[in-house]
């Protein structure tokens, strides 16, 4: 098993790569994808000793008589979804939304979402909490949905005539993916109009950077979030950037609720000097382990990047490691903080259980936990912006104030 780790977050906002890419509550994953027989043992075959909770097992085992005996349909009770919803019982009482149980059946799908093997529509889209409407604030290019004529701001009113209340988030998406060859149906909403689209469900080709070269030889890059080969997208991106004259950078991460770590840190690694401190991390034995730049700095430029309330996880790792490093200054509004990390462990029976396992700090050593990151220089939207996910140029203060920095 690889010890890749992945960083991955949902807002209270949501957001989701209906592709297959789940991000679930703005949280940050490390993945350690590795049986859970294994840990702290160097035999494969090992079994891993966990002390036996004998007023549980008594508890469960009444609670299943009583059932067995007096539930009137006991003829038909589905002996795996009750032990199932037990054991993701027993994981919610730790009053951690982050940490979740899936089940073995779902753990192929899950893995496909963690490292971005898409096969779906190609959206990311929003629970907005404020509005209680699920919106679209990205299609991605060359997809189905970009396709059809779905765009950034559409509301998402039902899939296959079904409409979900907004804490049924994650049972839309699901039922959105689907496998390849395959259609759906959304209808969705537009400045007051209701529009339907059936689409064809396919695999994704994921390209999610958009570069523009702007005034003054600045160039531009648009980051939804980080999947896999984002980095080496980046890198090519800005070479051509470069090529193109380029003499400064914009990194706009506005919204973007983060993906795979690895892919933050490879990009940070390109504008530090060797051995910086990208992140560091502590784990429940107070042990800390420091990230650090691997290689000289391939890009170096003056930096701005653009930040917002819904930039999280691996989005706030890029941030704070150029910020404080002095190799960027970023403008917009406090970033989420969201800083605890998920370990995904895989159980003996192919089921999975995904735990907060450690928190991240900034390489001056501060946590943002809860606490977000600060921009260099805090810059609102005017009031006359009705959404954050869909910002037209005129009204775009905290691009323009980039440009500024860097002209």
């Amino acid at each position: 098993m690889n010890n890749n780790k992945f960083y991955k977050t949902t807002m209270l906002v949501l957001i989701t790569a209906i592709t297959t890419f789940m991000i679930t509550a703005l949280s940050m994953y490390a993945y350690f994808e590795k049986p859970i027989s294994t840990e702290g043992s160097s035999n494969n075959n090992a079994v891993l000793n966990v002390k036996s909770n004998k007023n549980l097992e008594s508890d469960l085992s009444r609670i299943h008589q009583t059932i067995e005996k007096y539930y009137l349909w006991n003829d038909n009770i589905d002996e795996e979804k009750l032990q199932t919803s037990a054991i993701k019982g027993y994981v919610s009482g730790l009053g951690d939304e982050y940490t979740e149980y899936i089940p073995e059946k779902e753990m192929k799908d899950f893995k496909s979402q963690i490292t971005g093997n898409f096969v779906g529509v190609g959206i990311y889209m929003i629970a907005d909490k404020e509005s209680g409407k699920v919106v679209i604030y990205y299609p991605i290019p060359n997809s189905p949905a970009e396709k059809a004529g779905i765009k950034v701001g559409d509301i998402i009113l039902s899939v296959n005539d079904k409409e979900y209340p907004i804490d049924d988030f994650n049972k839309m998406a699901d039922d959105i993916k689907g496998e390849e060859g395959t259609e759906v149906k959304l209808k969705i909403e537009r400045e007051g109009q209701q529009l339907e689209f059936t689409l064809k469900r396919e695999k994704i080709v994921l390209n999610p950077i958009k570069t523009q070269v702007l005034e003054n030889n600045i160039g531009y890059l648009k980051l939804p979030s980080f999947d896999e080969d984002t980095s080496k997208d980046f890198k090519e991106k800005v070479t051509e950037l470069k090529n193109q004259g380029v003499k400064s950078l914009i990194i706009d991460l506005r919204n973007n609720g983060g993906g795979i770590v690895d892919e933050a840190t490879s990009i940070a690694d390109y504008f530090l000097e060797k051995d910086k401190i990208i992140i560091s991390t502590v784990n429940n034995k107070k042990e800390k382990s420091e990230t650090k730049a691997k290689n000289d700095p391939i890009f170096d430029m003056p930096i701005v990047l653009i930040v917002n309330e819904n930039t999280a996880s691996a989005s706030e790792i890029l941030t704070c490691s150029l910020q404080e490093n002095n190799k960027a200054k970023s403008v917009g509004t406090k970033t989420f903080g969201k800083g605890i990390i998920q370990s995904l462990l895989t159980l003996p029976d192919g089921s999975g259980i995904k735990v907060t396992t450690e928190e991240y700090y900034t390489p001056n050593g501060n946590s943002i936990h809860k606490k977000g990151i600060n921009p260099t220089e805090e810059v609102k939207l005017p009031d006359t912006v009705k959404s954050v996910y869909v910002v037209n140029d005129a009204e775009d203060t905290q691009l323009k104030r980039a440009i500024e920095l860097l002209k």
